[in-house]
């Protein structure tokens, strides 16, 4: 699940307002969480829109958390599309911010695309903890798109449903669709926002016009800001420009989060909790950073993370290059890029027969981790052996030396490139 190197993307499903799971992503960065979104995406669309996905991964690039879902009957999640309307959307993003705050933290930012920023703006209200909201290519108005209807309009009115053609694919629109975008009132929610606001749209979008930002801005009260996505079209397909869009997103929103890290109080130790999805799955807290533990999909896991042995070899690995480090530049060695690779097994104690003493006497099976340090470059003569004596004084190794058997290897590598 771990996707890039600054963030991980790791599956969680919650429940929606029609009671049904809504299937969702959450971008995580991969150190420090500065704070958490949450997006909305563009009607009929999905959470794994291109806009989406750009915006959430460079918003967790910069240490932000990002939640994106499917809405009710949408992508992934269950329910009818055609039992679903705007209030309905927005109650599916106030129980979406209410897994944030049951499961990490309660999202400080708002983010929606299209029709989704309509919801983030009707939805706002009911989610206090958010300071900010950021509104993409925008409608002011609900009713907006009904446009998108066509002839289909009157039918839906007569018989109470219609297919409707919208973006290529054919949804079921219901009459209570058409009822309760009619019966929105935007304007007094803008006005109300009590929060800061940040408007961006496309002065050439051909599917919402740049009127609707200009109506939302003029409804809105200080703190608002616009910026203008030139000449992006209304789904944001160019990468740069959704990219763009994040970095200006994060820049303005900086200001709006919080002043410490929400994990920030968390001085010392861990803190290990079942996030309820799967059966193995645990949020690692360890001061600012959040970390995942699960197991493989073969033994009923979701494979979102690391599982608890990987952490220890991870934990003696990483230990193992910091002593190192610290080693040669005490000793002012020059030595290039150190790398270890850890593998660790069960193995019977008897039959373990470079385990050294860590075996002796023992009956069963007992822990075995392989150390591999690699260095890149020249190293002195006799200096793998300094190197290695070296490792096994790191504070993990000897941790787990009183019942483990750690065995150490010094490889060199040529210099990349």
């Amino acid at each position: 699940m771990l996707s890039q190197v600054n963030s991980s993307v790791i599956r969680v499903t919650f429940k929606g307002s029609a009671g049904t799971e809504l299937a969702a992503r959450l971008d995580l960065p991969a150190g420090p969480v500065r704070g958490f979104a949450l997006f909305a995406h563009c009607f009929t669309c999905t959470k794994d829109i291109l806009a989406a996905k750009r915006i959430a991964s460079g918003l967790a690039a910069a240490g932000v958390g990002v939640l994106r879902f499917d809405f009710t009957g949408l992508g992934s999640s269950e329910g009818e599309f055609a039992n679903t309307n705007f209030s309905s959307n927005v109650e599916d993003l106030v129980h979406a911010a209410a897994y944030l705050r049951a499961n990490f933290v309660a999202p400080h930012l708002l983010i929606g695309h299209s029709l989704g920023g309509t919801a983030v703006l009707a939805a706002a209200t009911e989610i206090p903890e958010a300071k900010a909201v950021v509104t993409i290519g925008a409608p002011a108005d609900v009713a907006h798109v009904l446009s998108q209807f066509g002839s289909s309009l009157d039918e839906i009115r007569q018989r109470g449903q219609a297919r409707v053609t919208l973006a290529g694919r054919q949804f079921t629109i219901g009459l209570t669709f058409i009822e309760d975008a009619e019966e929105q009132r935007l304007t007094g929610r803008i006005a109300t926002l009590g929060k800061a606001l940040l408007v961006m749209h496309a002065p050439l979008d051909a599917v919402v016009g740049i009127d609707n930002a200009s109506k939302i801005f003029l409804a809105a009260k200080h703190p608002k800001s616009f910026v203008s996505l030139d000449d992006a079209d209304h789904l944001l397909s160019d990468a740069s420009i959704a990219a763009y869009a994040a970095r200006v997103i994060v820049a303005w929103a900086s200001k709006y989060l919080p002043a410490d890290p929400p994990d920030a109080k968390i001085e010392e130790g861990v803190l290990i909790r079942e996030t309820m999805q799967g059966k193995y799955q645990n949020i690692a807290v360890a001061g600012r950073h959040r970390l995942f533990a699960d197991e493989p999909v073969s033994v009923g896991g979701l494979d979102s993370g690391p599982n608890p042995y990987d952490y220890l070899s991870i934990a003696l690995g990483a230990c193992t290059a910091m002593t190192l480090r610290v080693y040669t530049e005490h000793k002012k060695i020059d030595l290039g890029r150190i790398s270890v690779a850890v593998k660790h097994g069960k193995v019977a104690a008897q039959h373990c027969m470079d385990c050294g003493e860590a075996a002796e006497g023992r009956e069963g099976k007992i822990d075995r981790f392989e150390r591999v340090i690699s260095i890149e470059g020249k190293v002195d003569p006799g200096l793998e052996e300094k190197l290695a004596e070296i490792a096994d004084k790191c504070p993990v190794h000897r941790t787990l030396e009183a019942t483990s058997a750690i065995i150490t290897k010094v490889q060199l590598q040529p210099t990349a490139g």
